[in-house]
């Protein structure tokens, strides 16, 4: 069974922290355990009930977009609308498609964030990507095992072929050859500007 943080119930059930705390005094909606320094962890299932909602009914099927950079914002729209298609095709009534522009080694993208936490918070009934790679370069299989332990379905609607395959792999020695590259003079640069800040002192 599932188990999130007090703050992660509030979330959830629309309320405030303080609001769960007077609930726990009053008897009304109590954690499952406390870990050992005392944070309370509240039961999904029970949160769910509590609210008076079915879990499975609240699950939604989320679609995942991403490029890389801005040139290919044309490309980002057409994966959009494939997943939209898809999504339609598949009778998914309540689907949301979540896209990025961002590099697929950058862990902080603000979509990719949010469809962590979905799938944390177990609102994912279903993760759809084009490919594979569209969700990370690296790691992309953690993520799935995220999905596993959720009871998320993952769907990648294309199989690279090998020669694509070939060609991306090209591209992720590229990509990683320049974010390193980046933040190797980034540091450079600013071990300088210090050097250079110091001196005119």
């Amino acid at each position: 069974m599932q188990h999130v943080s007090i703050g992660q119930a509030s979330e959830l059930l629309g309320v405030a922290v303080s609001t769960l705390r007077r609930w726990e005094h009053e008897g009304r909606l109590r954690p499952a355990f406390r870990t050992c320094g005392g944070h309370r962890r509240y039961a999904l299932l029970e949160l769910h009930r509590f609210c008076g909602k079915v879990l499975l009914e609240q699950r939604r099927v989320v679609a995942y977009a991403r490029v890389s950079s801005h040139d290919q914002k044309a490309d980002l729209e057409r994966q959009r609308e494939r997943l939209e298609q898809h999504c339609q095709a598949a009778g998914h009534r309540d689907f949301l498609v979540l896209s990025d522009l961002g590099s697929g080694l950058n862990y902080q993208k603000k979509a990719f964030r949010q469809l962590l936490k979905m799938i944390a918070l177990g609102q994912v009934s279903q993760l759809i990507l084009l490919h594979k790679d569209r969700l990370l370069r690296f790691g992309a299989d953690i993520v799935f095992e995220l999905c596993k332990l959720n009871q998320t379905e993952v769907v990648i609607l294309d199989d690279l072929a090998p020669a694509n395959l070939e060609t991306r792999l090209v591209a992720d020695v590229i990509e990683l050859m320049t974010v390193f590259s980046a933040r190797l003079y980034g540091s450079r640069s600013r071990k300088n500007q210090k050097v250079l800040a110091q001196k005119a002192a």
